[in-house]
C-alpha cells in the first residue's frame, strides 16, 4: 500500500494514510471514534457526524471489529486521545470486512483458552500480549545469531530428513522416503560435529528438531526450535562458557529492545538480566543438594537421572541459571567424553533454568577407537552410524558443544505458563493443525 504511514509515525500537521484493523468504535452520539490498530500501535480517527460527509461517516461506524480499514486524512494533536494525536478523516475504506461473530477477542476484554488461542492463532497474534512473546523470541534469536557470529562460529544449515537417529532408540518419526524407511532428525549433534572436523571448526545452527515422545506437559513438544554451537579445540568448560554468554546476550537484548513488548506482558518491573557467573554443581552435589531439600518421596542415589521435582527443588534452591556438571558416564550418550583420570565421570553437562533444563552439551569423543566403543557400550549398531564414525579417522580434533531449547529458554525468560505459547504452530500428541 503506497506511502502508509504506520500509526506509531503519524505526526501533527500531516497528511497520512494509515492502514489496519479495527480495534474498537466508541460512539458518544454526535461524535465518534474508530480506533484503528497496526504493528506499531493505535491511532484514533474522529467521526464528527454533523460536520463529516454522512457517508464517509457511515463507512466507518459501521466497520465490524477486526475488518481491515484504510484512513487517509490529517494528523492532528489531540492531548486527550489515547496516543496524543488523532487523524481527522476525508477517506474511510474498508478492504477487508471481518465476520461480526469473532473466535476469539483480539482487545484482550475477555480471555480464551490456550486451545481456542492456538486455534485461531492469526486471530490470537492481534493481542498486544501475545505479540510481544515473538517480537521478543525474534529478539532472542536475533541476539543469539549475533553472539554466535563474535565467537566467529558460522551458521550451518544440517539434514532434518537422516536415515538414523542421532542417539538410536524409539523417540524418532519414520517416514517414507522414496520407498527406504527415514525419520526426522532428532538433533543435528552428529553432523555439526562432523563440520568442526571440517575447515569451518567452529559452527552453530538455529534449526527444528523432531521427538516422537509421549510426553504432553506444559514444557514439552514434539516439534522445537534448537540452538546448537559445536567448536574444535575446545573442552567442555569452555563451551559452558560459551553458552553462558550467549544466554546472557539474549536476555540482555531483551531488556534493551523490548521495552514496549515487556510492559505488554507486564515484566517491565520484574524482567533481570542474571547477573555474575552461573553456578556449577556437580552431578555428586546437585543430588546432595536434592535429597537435602527433602522433597522427594526416596532419596536420590549415584546413576539416577533427576527427576523433575527434583530439579524443580534445587532449582528453588539455587535460584538463578546454573550448571550440573560431572554426570556418570553411564547415562550420558555415546557421543560424550569421559573425564581421562575418571572413566565413570562424563565431561557431560546440563544447563538449567530454575524451572527446568535449557542445555545439554559436553566435550565429545574425538578418538575413533573409543568412538566405537561408546557405540558398542550403549548397543548401538556401529556400521549404521559409518558416514559418522569413518570421518573420525582422518584426524578429529578434540571438541565440545551443546543444544539449547529455543522454546524453553523464552519461555523461562518471560515465566510462560506453557511452552506452546512461545511457538507459533505447536505440534504435540494431540495437535497437527493449524
Amino acid at each position: 500500500m503506497e506511502d502508509r504511514t504506520y500509526t506509531a509515525d503519524a505526526e501533527p500537521g500531516t497528511t497520512a494514510t494509515v492502514a489496519g484493523w479495527v480495534h474498537e468504535i466508541r460512539d458518544l452520539g454526535g461524535i465518534a471514534f474508530l480506533i484503528v490498530r497496526d504493528k506499531s500501535g493505535r491511532i484514533q480517527v474522529k467521526l464528527e457526524k454533523d460536520e463529516m460527509d454522512e457517508e464517509l461517516v457511515e463507512t466507518g461506524l459501521e466497520a465490524s471489529r477486526e475488518s481491515v480499514v484504510r484512513v487517509v486524512g490529517d494528523v492532528k494533536e489531540e492531548p486527550r486521545a489515547p496516543t496524543g494525536v488523532e487523524v481527522v478523516p476525508t477517506e474511510i475504506e474498508v478492504v477487508a470486512e471481518a465476520e461480526t461473530q469473532l473466535p476469539l477477542d483480539p482487545s484482550g476484554k475477555v480471555d480464551a483458552e490456550l486451545p481456542t488461542r492456538l486455534d485461531n492463532r492469526t486471530l490470537d497474534l492481534r493481542r498486544e500480549e501475545a505479540k510481544a512473546v515473538f517480537e521478543i523470541r525474534a529478539e532472542v534469536l536475533r541476539a543469539v545469531r549475533e553472539a554466535f557470529r563474535d565467537f566467529a562460529a558460522t551458521e550451518i544449515n544440517t539434514p532434518k530428513i537422516v536415515a538414523t537417529g542421532t542417539e538410536g532408540g524409539t523417540e524418532l518419526f519414520p517416514i517414507t522416503y522414496f520407498g527406504e524407511e527415514a525419520f526426522m532428525n532428532q538433533s543435528p549433534q552428529l553432523f555439526k560435529q562432523l563440520m568442526v572436523g571440517s575447515g569451518l571448526e567452529r559452527v552453530f545452527e538455529i534449526g527444528p528438531i523432531f521427538r516422537a515422545e509421549e510426553h504432553n506437559t506444559p514444557r514439552h513438544l514434539n516439534e522445537a526450535t534448537s540452538i546448537d554451537f559445536e567448536s574444535a579445540f575446545f573442552d567442555h568448560t569452555e563451551a559452558m562458557d560459551v553458552c553462558e554468554a550467549v544466554v546472557k546476550a539474549a536476555y540482555e537484548a531483551v531488556a534493551e529492545n523490548c521495552e514496549r513488548e515487556l510492559e505488554a506482558l507486564g515484566l517491565e518491573e520484574e524482567f533481570e538480566v542474571p547477573d555474575g557467573e552461573f553456578p556449577r554443581l556437580t552431578y555428586e552435589e546437585a543430588i546432595e543438594r536434592i535429597n537435602a531439600t527433602g522433597e522427594l518421596d526416596e532419596q536420590l542415589v549415584w546413576g539416577d537421572d533427576l527427576p523433575t521435582e527434583g530439579e524443580h527443588a534445587l532449582g528453588q534452591d539455587v535460584g538463578e541459571h546454573y550448571f550440573i556438571t560431572d554426570w556418570p558416564s553411564e547415562i550420558k550418550p555415546f557421543y560424550i567424553k569421559d573425564h581421562d583420570d575418571d572413566e565413570t565421570l562424563s565431561t557431560g553437562f546440563d544447563m538449567m533454568h530454575p524451572r527446568m533444563e535449557l542445555v545439554s552439551g559436553g566435550q565429545r569423543e574425538h578418538r575413533y577407537d573409543r568412538l566405537i566403543e561408546g557405540f558398542e557400550q550403549q548397543g548401538l549398531p556401529a556400521h549404521e552410524f559409518e558416514y559418522y564414525t569413518k570421518m573420525f579417522k582422518y584426524g578429529m580434533p578434540p571438541h565440545a558443544g551443546w543444544g539449547l531449547g529455543g522454546e524453553r529458554l523464552v519461555m523461562t525468560m518471560l515465566g510462560l505458563g506453557n511452552i506452546r505459547e512461545a511457538v507459533l504452530f505447536p505440534r504435540d500428541r494431540q495437535r497437527l493443525s493449524p
